[in-house]
């Protein structure tokens, strides 16, 4: 309720996070991203990972940073962040596919972050008491990601949601996490801050069909069934790695999928990987047929 019609504060630190740099990481990160997240500087992109078949191996964000120097030439820093339980195949992944000869560099930077979600409909409310910085849809619209100051930090803001509703994800260095926290906790209060976990994250994630990576979707999925179409970019320069096998499922036509079911009695509590039988009766018409 109070996502839908407030504010909500929600630790998300466990996300795996990674930074990867130097003049190719553009180049590398768009092969592998089905979707284009080589644009402009300061924009989020929501994407999927592909293999040769075209079926997923990860479902994640790209956050296309300022250069690393304040030089085009150096490289840009990209910001990649998946799910906890996606660590370790996102690393393995992005590192297997970055050719040798390439200017990209990867770090895992997990630890150094802590992510906060600040989310619902009161959340730039929220966050333009503790800042300087204009959150005003024009000057931050959505995908947007820049530093903004939280008191003493200097936090990464992301304008982007996983539930639905108006919302920023905060990337502060851990140092200043317990600070900037208590200091957004205190500011809350005035506009009805709650505390929100993961069970309210799933269920308000799915009434808006948003995709979970190991629970609606995985690596036997082409993206095309699960309905992420919107998130591959058939067009951008030098294509990306599955391509091919996504044209030939599109040309050969969709045979099934991803749906969501709204359950009318709130009866049966669903927790996870229930079956759903669908019975067909065929119509009686009675006994003169």
């Amino acid at each position: 309720e109070a996502a839908r019609t407030g504010v909500i504060l929600m630790d998300m630190s466990f996300m795996s996070k990674f930074m990867v740099q130097g003049r190719d990481a553009g180049r590398v990160l768009n092969w592998i991203s089905a979707n284009n997240v080589d644009g402009k500087s300061g924009r989020t992109t929501y994407t999927q990972w592909l293999n040769e078949g075209g079926t997923l191996e990860a479902d994640l964000t790209v956050t296309k940073l300022d250069p690393t120097f304040g030089s085009g030439d150096v490289g840009h820093r990209y910001l990649v962040v998946a799910s906890d339980v996606a660590h370790r195949h996102v690393e393995t992944w992005l590192r297997r596919h970055t050719p040798a000869d390439a200017h990209c560099f990867t770090t895992d930077v997990t630890s150094a972050y802590a992510q906060i979600n600040i989310q619902g409909p009161r959340s730039r409310e929220l966050l333009q008491s503790v800042t300087t910085q204009d959150l005003s849809n024009e000057a931050f619209p959505f995908r947007t990601a820049r530093e903004i100051d939280i008191g003493f930090a200097r936090v990464l803001v992301v304008r982007i949601t996983y539930l639905g509703e108006l919302g920023y994800e905060l990337y502060i260095p851990t140092e200043q996490a317990v600070a900037t926290y208590d200091l957004v906790v205190a500011a809350g209060r005035e506009f009805g801050l709650r505390h929100a976990g993961l069970k309210a994250l799933a269920s308000l994630r799915m009434e808006k069909a948003y995709r979970d990576y190991g629970h609606d979707i995985d690596n036997t999925d082409s993206v095309l069934e699960v309905g992420l179409g919107f998130a591959v970019s058939m067009k951008k320069p030098g294509g990306f790695l599955g391509k091919d096998a996504v044209l030939a499922k599109k040309a050969a036509g969709i045979k099934k999928a991803l749906v969501q079911i709204f359950v009318k009695d709130p009866e049966p509590l669903m927790i996870h990987a229930e079956v759903v039988l669908r019975v067909e009766f065929a119509p009686d018409f009675g006994p003169d047929g």
